[in-house]
């Protein structure tokens, strides 16, 4: 094997660890989907924060923020959003078209303010704070 094979070989370890990843991160989603709707949390129209962090716009995804800061959540089918969009004048206007992403096992990985949070723990905080949360 050559280094560009090696290389190859790699990415696609890494590829199926992100994988494998998700697929225990939709697990978690689902089952909180499911333990929110019987306790009675109430999930709610989202928005999306705009790029420069100045605005919020409304989206057509109903579910629940996974952090206080409002920039994740999920909807009721259990997928997971990345709450933020560029925010342009139509975006304001008409609200921001979200598009569901792969889930991560720890939100917030690799992001500059080092505030990383394990998605079970968030989970958890969420339904402990009920409807009175965020």
């Amino acid at each position: 094997m050559d280094a560009r094979d090696d290389r190859l070989a790699m990415a696609d370890a890494l590829e199926r660890r992100r994988q494998a990843e998700s697929r225990a991160a939709a697990a978690l989603l689902e089952g909180f989907v499911r333990d929110a709707t019987t306790a009675g949390i109430v999930p709610e129209r989202l928005t999306a924060r705009t790029y420069d962090g100045r605005t919020r716009v409304r989206t057509s995804v109903t579910g629940w923020y996974l952090k206080r800061d409002r920039s994740v959540g999920v909807d009721t089918a259990a997928r997971f959003y990345v709450l933020s969009t560029p925010g342009g004048l139509a975006e304001r206007l008409r609200g921001a078209a979200l598009s569901p992403s792969d889930p991560p096992l720890e939100l917030g990985r690799g992001a500059r303010d080092g505030e990383s949070l394990p998605l079970a723990e968030a989970l958890e905080k969420r339904l402990t704070g009920g409807n009175a949360w965020g």
